[in-house]
Parts: C-alpha cells; structure tokens; sequence
C-alpha cells in the first residue's frame, strides 16, 4: 500500500535585514533567517516543521496568523525611510 504525503503549503514574505534575510510565515508567525533566501526559507521550514511538531503533542499550544498590524512591522522595521525596495511573496510546502 503506497502512503501518501501530506504537505502543509505557506505564505511567505522574504526582507533583506542590514545583515541577512528574513522569511515571515504569514499563516503562523514563524520567522526563519539566513544570509541568502533560501537558506532563510530553509529555516523556515525548519522552524515549521518543529512547531507541527508540538503541536501533535501539546494541545495547549497554538499557531495562529499574523495580524495587518505584525506584517507592517515586519516590513518596516529598521527603516527610518519611507519603504522604496520590493519585497518577495513565496509559496513554501513543508
């Protein structure tokens, strides 16, 4: 009997930091960061995957998605100027 794989989809939004890159999970909070995107993205997925992990187990723990007010944190932190760079959307499975 072959077994099927579920696979978890995610938004992401990826920044350039003053010195790394940083993915936001849209759909938990969760932040990954790395020196490229996909070392941020990787863990990311990490980071998610840990908190599955959890939350199989500790029912009292909770996953929820960030509110408009967190993601315009995200985007604005560190910045004293008005936002000028693009930021990147993702579609990340994990």
């Amino acid at each position: 009997m072959e077994q099927s794989i579920k696979m978890d989809f995610y938004t992401v939004v990826l920044r350039k930091s003053s010195l790394y890159w940083v993915a936001l999970c849209l759909e938990n909070g969760i932040v990954g960061q790395g020196d490229t995107r996909d070392e941020a993205i990787k863990k990311l997925k990490e980071a998610i995957e840990s908190v599955q992990d959890i939350l199989k187990t500790d029912f009292d723990s909770q996953s929820t998605p960030i509110s408009i007010k967190e993601l315009h944190e995200f985007l604005t932190v560190e910045s004293e100027q008005p936002i000028t760079e693009a930021y990147e959307l993702r579609a990340v499975y994990a």
